[in-house]
């Protein structure tokens, strides 16, 4: 069992998340109450994107427990053919559980897994791992040390005929740029080329199903950044339907097809990145997936108040007519909101009561005068000073999410 899944830690809950008055959260199976309206279009590097796909991966009512802790409640999930399914959440979320049970290395105490159509654990009876045809890639690499790149590639395939194996390695080390490093020991290798041979060697057998556990944990943030861009080249070009955790944020935005947002054993959210990060269906998922801060918001006719000015209601993605009268909260990020000097005619919004420099941007926090909170990130140029009185400006140029926050007013 992972780390991260230890029943100690089942239940650790990432500081971001905010909590909201009992009956009123969003939840990504609750969304009755929303006018329907168009998610943004996802964009991708795929050309299939529009073709109807098979199921290689079924999941439904998944639960596994350890002792009396949790780690994966109802979980259920479909993966298409040739889709990267990110499982993204905080320690203790049951990511890693979740995939262990679909290799086969834990087996569960309820629910059904299903891979390309066949049934490999059920609650009672499982498939063993190494007859479910799956690849598995570790955080760790797991190279073997005296093996050259290429005998490591064919590890998994010495059953083959040796011409057709001797094709296959050829033809993954092609396929991850590293045809020229053939002979090397992975001692000799770089953490992002060990990576690009784990991968070629998960990859040789032609699994149905590929997973990596948090595959660039290893990597210093420059290779992760590269490496995942190339991981993510080579499974498009390989044609493979893979699952992928990680507790990283911006690594599971910018490498999936899609995301399923998970806490507390569940899945939150899943869906396209672009539209998990801007309309997320719970608080916790709004604050997980980046800095959310939350304008306190009264509902009337076509105007959505604030106190830092009116917004047009139709700038609210999916406002419900049920709602007018009530006060909601809009979710704002840093790049959604301005805080400048205030001239001296004009009542202040708020004051900076914190500043932080990341080198091309700053980030500002802003108390406003009603007791709200809100983060703006401003060029590395630009000059708010702390405990500045400031004027705060929403300038977000797409329509904004938002949670109800009570019932209707008279």
């Amino acid at each position: 069992m992972a780390a991260e899944d230890q029943p100690s830690d089942a239940r650790r809950i990432d500081a971001q998340a905010q909590t909201t008055t009992a009956g009123l959260e969003r939840r990504a199976t609750a969304t009755a109450d929303r006018d329907e309206t168009g998610a943004p279009e996802p964009a991708t590097d795929r050309d299939d994107v529009s073709t109807e796909r098979d199921t290689v991966l079924e999941i439904d009512g998944l639960r596994k427990e350890f002792g009396p802790e949790c780690a994966v409640d109802g979980l259920s999930l479909s993966v298409q053919d040739g889709e990267l399914m990110t499982l993204l959440g905080p320690s203790g979320c049951g990511k890693t559980t979740t995939l262990r049970t679909i290799a086969g290395l834990e087996q569960p105490d309820d629910g059904t897994i299903a891979i390309d159509g066949d049934c490999v654990a059920d609650g009672e009876t499982a498939t063993a791992p190494e007859k479910r045809d799956v690849g598995l890639v570790f955080q760790d690499f797991a190279l073997f040390p005296h093996l050259s790149a290429a005998e490591n590639v064919a590890f998994g395939i010495t059953d083959w005929p040796s011409d057709e194996r001797a094709e296959r390695v050829d033809e993954l080390l092609d396929l991850v740029g590293l045809a020229d490093q053939r002979e090397s020991p992975p001692a000799e290798l770089s953490g992002g080329q060990q990576q690009r041979i784990a991968l070629a060697r998960a990859l040789a057998p032609e699994p149905d199903l590929l997973l990596l556990d948090e595959p660039f944990s290893n990597l210093d943030k420059d290779l992760r950044v590269r490496t995942r861009e190339e991981v993510r080249r080579i499974l498009i070009e390989a044609g493979v339907t893979a699952v992928f955790v990680t507790h990283d944020q911006e690594e599971a935005l910018s490498i999936s097809d899609r995301v399923a947002v998970m806490h507390d054993g569940s899945i939150e959210q899943a869906g396209h990145p672009e539209q998990v990060f801007q309309h997320p269906t719970s608080r916790f998922v709004a604050g997980f997936l980046g800095h959310a801060s939350f304008l306190s918001a009264y509902v009337h006719d076509d105007v959505v108040e604030t106190d830092i000015g009116e917004l047009s209601r139709d700038q609210i993605h999916g406002l419900a007519s049920a709602y007018d009268r009530t006060t909601v909260d809009v979710l704002v990020r840093p790049d959604d909101v301005v805080a400048r000097p205030c001239p001296d005619a004009v009542e202040p919004d708020g004051r900076v009561t914190y500043r932080r420099y990341l080198g091309p941007s700053v980030l500002y926090r802003v108390e406003l005068e009603n007791g709200d909170a809100v983060e703006c990130m401003h060029n590395h140029s630009a000059n708010v000073d702390l405990d500045e009185a400031v004027c705060v400006d929403v300038t977000a140029n797409h329509d904004l999410a938002w949670f109800p926050r009570e019932k209707h007013t008279e």
